[in-house]
C-alpha cells in the first residue's frame, strides 16, 4: 500500500482538499501509468528511428494546417521527442501522468505551436512551472534582480505536468513563474506541491497556442495585422560561413590575400596554419579548396558582407553551397549583390532586447542581430521573378528583377505605392519604442507584424521617418556629416580596452585616447542582442584604428544619436497607426 503524504495540508481551499483525498484512493485501487524524466536537450538528435520520426509529423500541423516551417529542426530535439513519446504511451493507457523538466522553449516558441495544440488535444490538465534561467535571453526576475538556472546550463528550464484521466473535449493549461537566485529556487521547489502552487490558468488560442500568459486582447488585435513573410514572400536566413576567422575580413585586401595563400596550401597545412580545427559535416577544408579553385579564384567575387549592425567586413563569395562558405543561401542573397535593399528582423529572439530589426543593402550574415544561436532573416525589396509576386508593384530596379511584395498587399494598403515606400514605411514601424514595447511578447515568438495604415497621408509621414532612419543606417545619409562627437587626442590609435566614462562621455579605446561627445543613451544603444558602439570597438580589440574606421565610427556615434530623435517622433503619431490599421 502506498503511505499517505497528507498533501491537504497544503490545500488552502476544501475543494483541492477532497481532491486530494479522492487521488488517494485513486492510488490504492487503480493501475495508473506515470512517467518521469528529464531527458536530453539536443538540436541533433541522436534518435532517428523511423517510428519517432513519424510520430513527431503530429507536431507539423496546427488546426488541420501544416506549419509551412523551412526547417522545423526544433521539433526533432530529443526532448521534443521524449514528449511525444510518454503522450503516445499515456494515450494507449487512455490514461496517465507525464511529470518532466526540459528546455522551455517550446512554451512560445511559433515552431511548437502544433505540439501545444496536440497536448492540449491528449491531456485534460496541463501544468507548467517555468522556472526561467535562461542566460542566453539574459532573464532577470520581475524586480530586476538576478535570476540563475538551477543546473549548470545556459538554457532556460520548465517543470511539466500532463495528466489525462478522461476522454474530456477541453483541456485546462495551468502556469507559474519561477525567478530568483538558484538557492531560492532550490528552497520554493522543496517546500511546494502541484497543490500548493498559485496557478495562474491560461486561454491558449489559436494559431499560437502559447504555454505563457499573454494578453489576450491584445494578441487577437496583433494577429489583424499582416505578417512581414506576408508581405515579402521570399526570404532567407543569414549566411553562415562555419569559419569567420578564415572568410570574414576588414579590408578586400586582407580577404583577397587569404584566398591566394589558402589555395596554396595543402589541405593539412591550411587546416593548422588558419586554426581551422576538424571538418564540420557541411564544411570541409578540401570542400572549401576546391571552391576557391574552381571559381578563378576571382578578385571580383571579393564584396562586402554585413557583418553586425555597422560594421561592413569583406568575404568571398561564389554562392556555392558546402564551399569556401557553408551556407550562402544564394537563392536570396545573390540578389543583394548588386544595388538593392533588404530589412532585416528575427522569428525568434532570446534576449530582453526587443529591437531585433535593420536593414541592410549587402549580402548578410547569420548572427548580424545576435550571437546567441537566434537566426537572421533578410527580407529583399527586390528578387527575382516569382509567382507570388503581383503586378501592383511592377517598377525594375534593373531588368529581371521585381519588386519582393506579395499580390495581398493590394488588398491592404490604401492606394498604392512605390515599392520603396513599403519598405520605408514598415522600418519606421519597426522603430517605433511604442510599437515594440506594446508587442513586445509577440515579438518574441515569431515574425514581426506590421499594423497598415488607411490613411494615406499618414503612410507617407511614417515612411518618411523610414527613408531617414535607412538613409542613417546605410551610412549615406547627408546628416551624418554633422558629426555630434569627436576624437581629439592623437596617439597609437590602438584598441586596448574599450570603456565608457560617463562624467566627460568618453569612450576610451586606450588610456590616452577617446571619443567625446556620446551620450550615455548612444553608448547603451542596442540592436539586436548587441550593444552597438561597445560590440563594434570589442571586435577590434588589438587593432590600429585607420582615419576611416575612426571616421566611421564617429558617423556610427552620429547616425544612434540621430535614431533616438526620428524614434521620438514616430512615437509622436505611432498611435494613429493602431487606429487606423488593419
Amino acid at each position: 500500500d502506498m503511505e499517505e503524504h497528507g498533501q491537504a495540508k497544503y490545500v488552502g481551499t476544501t475543494s483541492l482538499a477532497q481532491e486530494s483525498e479522492l487521488a488517494g484512493q485513486v492510488k490504492k485501487e487503480e493501475d495508473i501509468l506515470v512517467i518521469l524524466g528529464n531527458p536530453p536537450y539536443s538540436g541533433h538528435s541522436s534518435n532517428k528511428g523511423n517510428w519517432i520520426t513519424e510520430e513527431i509529423r503530429r507536431y507539423f500541423f496546427v488546426d488541420g494546417k501544416a506549419l509551412g516551417e523551412k526547417n522545423p529542426k526544433w521539433l526533432q530535439d530529443d526532448y521534443v521527442k521524449f514528449i511525444r513519446f510518454a503522450q503516445w504511451k499515456i494515450e494507449s493507457a487512455k490514461k496517465g501522468i507525464v511529470g518532466i523538466v526540459t528546455n522551455h522553449s517550446y512554451l512560445e516558441n511559433a515552431t511548437f505551436r502544433g505540439m501545444r495544440k496536440s497536448l492540449m488535444k491528449t491531456f485534460d490538465q496541463i501544468f507548467i512551472l517555468d522556472l526561467h534561467g535562461n542566460s542566453r535571453k539574459k532573464e532577470r526576475a520581475s524586480d530586476g534582480s538576478e535570476d540563475q538556472n538551477v543546473f549548470d546550463i545556459q538554457q532556460g528550464v520548465a517543470i511539466a505536468f500532463f495528466i489525462k484521466n478522461s476522454d474530456a473535449i477541453t483541456s485546462t493549461v495551468e502556469h507559474e513563474d519561477l525567478w530568483g537566485r538558484r538557492h531560492t529556487k532550490y528552497d520554493w521547489l522543496e517546500g511546494n506541491t502541484i497543490l500548493s502552487t498559485e496557478w495562474k490558468q491560461l486561454s491558449p488560442s489559436s494559431p499560437k497556442y502559447f504555454f505563457v500568459p499573454v494578453d489576450e486582447e491584445k494578441l487577437r488585435k496583433y494577429n489583424d495585422w499582416t505578417r512581414i513573410s506576408e508581405i515579402f514572400p521570399t526570404s532567407s536566413v543569414g549566411i553562415v560561413t562555419a569559419r569567420d576567422k578564415l572568410t570574414i575580413h576588414f579590408t578586400p585586401n586582407e580577404a583577397w590575400n587569404t584566398v591566394n595563400l589558402f589555395i596554396k596550401l595543402s589541405p593539412e597545412n591550411a587546416r593548422t596554419a588558419f586554426e581551422l580545427g576538424k571538418d564540420a559535416l557541411d564544411w570541409k577544408v578540401e570542400y572549401a579548396r576546391r571552391d576557391l579553385v574552381e571559381s578563378g579564384p576571382d578578385k571580383s567575387k571579393v564584396v562586402p558582407i554585413l557583418y553586425r549592425p555597422f560594421d561592413v567586413r569583406f568575404t568571398y563569395y561564389t554562392g556555392r553551397s558546402r564551399g569556401f562558405i557553408c551556407r550562402p543561401r544564394s537563392a536570396v542573397m545573390t540578389n543583394m549583390l548588386g544595388e538593392n535593399l533588404a530589412i532585416i528582423t528575427c522569428r525568434v529572439n532570446r534576449q530582453m532586447s526587443n529591437n531585433y530589426f535593420f536593414v541592410t543593402d549587402k549580402i548578410t550574415d547569420f548572427h548580424v542581430l545576435d550571437s546567441a544561436g537566434d537566426s537572421t532573416s533578410v527580407f529583399p525589396l527586390w528578387i527575382g521573378t516569382s509567382p507570388e509576386m503581383g503586378p501592383l508593384f511592377a517598377q525594375d530596379i534593373e531588368e529581371g528583377s521585381r519588386p519582393n511584395l506579395s499580390n495581398k498587399l493590394s488588398g491592404l494598403l490604401c492606394r498604392d505605392f512605390n515599392p520603396i515606400d513599403v519598405a520605408r514605411y514598415i522600418y519606421s514601424i519597426f522603430n517605433s519604442n511604442t510599437y515594440r514595447k506594446t508587442n513586445a511578447p509577440f515579438l518574441k515568438s515569431d515574425f514581426p507584424r506590421i499594423p497598415l495604415t488607411s490613411y494615406p497621408e499618414l503612410f507617407e509621414e511614417i515612411a518618411s521617418y523610414g527613408s531617414r532612419l535607412i538613409d542613417l543606417h546605410l551610412m549615406r545619409s547627408p546628416d551624418l556629416e554633422n558629426l555630434v562627437a569627436r576624437f581629439p587626442v592623437a596617439g597609437s590609435n590602438e584598441v586596448e580596452k574599450p570603456s565608457y566614462e560617463e562624467k566627460n562621455t568618453r569612450i576610451y579605446i586606450n588610456k590616452d585616447q577617446y571619443f567625446e561627445g556620446i551620450p550615455l543613451q548612444v553608448w547603451k544603444f542596442m540592436i539586436g542582442g548587441y550593444q552597438v558602439c561597445k560590440k563594434w570597438l570589442k571586435d577590434r580589440k588589438g587593432r590600429t584604428l585607420s582615419n576611416a574606421e575612426i571616421l566611421h565610427y564617429l558617423k556610427v556615434v552620429t547616425a544612434l544619436s540621430k535614431t533616438i530623435e526620428i524614434q521620438k517622433e514616430i512615437d509622436e503619431i505611432y498611435p494613429l497607426v493602431e487606429k487606423s490599421s488593419s
